[in-house]
């Protein structure tokens, strides 16, 4: 991680004193990146060692802080240079890192995923990783997708962030206690760093239970951490005078501060709301460490700190962060298996010789005044030309890959109209003359990856914490075109193209009424937040009130009925769902709306991603195939088949159309 600066020494050195890293600070770091790499690689073992970044933020606030309290920018200049050894100390390692991985992914990954993979290393290159994270997060289709190789930029993404904003911070403080004649910069700044860190961490409560998808990025609920660690620095003299002479109480500190880390590590997992106020543990635990400022004694943890293999580790640490992620993505693509153990110890073994390889040749060479420091606009230009590379080379690829969708649309258009006897569905119609799997793919799994329907591209999709109402009209804009509403989550949203095509032909218009996941009952399901489920029932009880007053000449539902409805065990949820889908089929009913229900699609596979097993399997298509048994129980569609006798209720099963 980026907080690898050194700490000054508790006076203000002169010019041409150099700093030394402190050792336990070192240690810091060496935990901090092993509880990640382990949990990437070995996740079992440390279900919470993702706890680590919340480590090098604590680390990276204090030696920053740190720094610009000892010397504290007086104008444009002093911050021209602040971020030109920002530039020097992280962006050529970076650069490296993202380079590499780019032409790796172009010559050994699937096309499924060279536009995600673009795009995320451009918003790497940028430093606002994080934020498009946090839109991937609220994005239903991104779910699937896999993790890019660049994907851990979103913590270096946030502390960019932070070192442009808080010298910043510091130097208004500085002008005001100048101006003010105040007594105290140290003062000064631990005040502003209360107040935003207590801002902050509100944030970080507060949107950890109302949409912890976007909570883990963002930057706003990240910062207090970094501020946990400034206002360790701001206190951290005031602190070694109570200190003083105790090493007892040091040594007491900072084991505490370990066993808090360590604790984390094993305890945590993934299903824990975080960061929110879950976060306390480790940033709390990493800052008691920092201020202990732990000295040499048998009993104290000094002894395994300054373990040469410790300190090496820290050393390398920035690099080993940077390496290590992509080494794991592409790990799977270049052995073309299910990656075993050995190889993944292998993999790491390779990682800290290459990091070390970065830190000898990358960061040490270009960290000091030359080859980029003087004059200082150098450094801005490196990042700048930089930048703009990697956006041009993201823009050209995600360009190619469009380009490519766009030319097999325009395949797809052409035998969509019959001339083509096997095409999609047919082949299951005539499996006399047909054969399912065929000999060629008429769309590539690039193709498939990125196709969508058009709300997705007309931001008509209600996602998130569901607190708006999103709808569209498709189709015929006459006064007296047919009339039809489509409603449900994305596997009502799926069929939206075949409805097009129909509506082209009759002269129909199409309202849509979509959201992710919550499904239409008119009882709370689930979803994991209160205020989640209280809007999906907001939601469900607005659309289907507005389709019973609605007018339409036809209502189309389909819903994927997954997430438990609330007060009920998951072994009631279908009987209670399928006795809530039947009150609105009724209300419907009964308002003359006639209805057509779509059996609910079935799993195509057990896998995740099945474009990128059709480009991973070549030849052998039936590798990705599914079976009948991916059927999924359909309270909709159960309910609808109790309704038989209802001339306004009508059910659709397509599934000898697909499996």
């Amino acid at each position: 991680m980026s907080g690898t600066l050194s700490l000054p020494s508790h006076r203000r050195p002169a010019d041409h004193e150099v700093r030394a890293p402190r050792a336990d600070i070192q240690a810091l770091r060496a935990i901090a990146v092993g509880v990640v790499v382990v949990y990437h690689f070995f996740p079992d073992l440390l279900p919470g060692g993702f706890v680590g970044v919340d480590v090098f933020f604590v680390i990276s606030g204090f030696l920053i802080t740190a720094h610009l309290i000892d010397r504290p920018p007086r104008s444009g200049r002093d911050l021209a240079a602040f971020w030109g050894r920002r530039i020097r100390r992280l962006l050529p390692a970076s650069f490296l890192v993202l380079g590499t991985t780019f032409v790796l992914v172009l010559l050994l990954a699937p096309a499924t995923v060279r536009t995600q993979t673009a795009e995320e290393i451009a918003a790497s290159a940028l430093y606002v990783q994080n934020w498009f994270l946090a839109g991937e997060a609220v994005d239903y289709l991104a779910a699937d997708n896999e993790a890019s190789p660049v994907q851990h930029f979103w913590s270096l993404s946030v502390e960019e962030q932070f070192y442009l904003f808080w010298p910043v911070l510091v130097m208004i403080v500085s002008l005001v206690v100048a101006r003010r004649r105040l007594r105290s910069l140290r003062g000064g700044i631990g005040v502003a760093v209360v107040l935003v860190s207590v801002i902050s961490f509100s944030a970080s409560v507060v949107l950890t239970a109302t949409d912890p998808g976007s909570a883990y990025f963002v930057t706003w609920t990240r910062i207090w951490e970094l501020g946990v660690g400034a206002l360790a620095a701001c206190l951290f003299p005031a602190i070694q005078h109570v200190l003083a002479g105790r090493r007892g109480l040091r040594t007491v500190l900072a084991y505490l501060g370990i066993a808090g880390i360590a604790g984390a590590a094993f305890i945590f997992s993934e299903s824990l709301p975080f960061p929110g106020s879950v976060a306390l543990l480790p940033v709390l635990s990493t800052a008691l460490v920092l201020v202990a400022a732990v000295e040499r004694d048998r009993l104290s943890p000094s002894v395994l700190m300054e373990w040469r293999p410790v300190q090496l580790v820290g050393d390398l640490s920035y690099s080993i962060y940077l390496w290590h992620w992509p080494a794991l993505i592409l790990l799977p693509v270049v052995v073309d298996r299910e990656v075993r153990g050995w190889q993944k110890i292998v993999v790491l073994a390779g990682v800290v010789a290459l990091s070390w390889a970065t830190k000898r040749w990358v960061e040490d060479r270009f960290r000091g005044t030359r080859p980029l420091g003087r004059p200082l606009r150098r450094s801005f230009v490196f990042a700048g030309v930089g930048m703009l590379v990697f956006v041009l080379a993201a823009g050209a690829t995600v360009h190619a890959q469009a380009q490519a969708v766009a030319d097999e649309q325009a395949r797809i258009d052409a035998l969509v109209d019959g001339s083509a006897p096997c095409f999609g569905a047919r082949a299951l119609i005539d499996t006399e003359s047909c054969d399912p799997h065929g000999t060629e793919l008429l769309t590539s799994p690039g193709f498939a990856a990125a196709d969508r329907p058009d709300p997705y591209e007309d931001d008509c999709w209600t996602l998130a914490d569901y607190s708006e109402t999103r709808t569209c009209e498709y189709g015929s804009d006459a006064p007296d075109a047919t009339r039809v509403a489509l409603i449900g989550n994305s596997h009502a949203g799926h069929w939206l193209p075949a409805l097009q095509e129909i509506a082209a032909e009759r002269g129909w218009r199409i309202t849509t009424y979509l959201i992710s996941v919550c499904y239409t009952v008119d009882v709370k399901i689930d979803l994991g937040s209160e205020p989640a489920s209280s809007n999906c029932l907001a939601w469900n009880r607005r659309s289907i009130a507005d389709i019973a007053n609605g007018g339409y000449d036809l209502v189309v539902i389909s819903d994927r009925t997954y997430q438990p409805i609330e007060g009920y065990d998951r072994a009631d949820n279908a009987t209670v769902a399928q006795e809530a889908y039947g009150r609105v089929l009724d209300r419907w009913s009964d308002a003359g709306v006639p209805t057509l229900v779509l059996r609910d699609t079935p799993y195509a596979t057990d896998l995740a991603n099945v474009p990128q097993c059709v480009e991973e399997a070549g030849d052998d298509l039936a590798a990705c195939d599914g079976t009948r048994r991916r059927e999924v129980v359909d309270p909709l569609a159960d309910a609808a088949a109790l309704r038989s006798d209802d001339p306004n209720v009508r059910l659709l099963d397509l599934t000898d159309r697909i499996c």
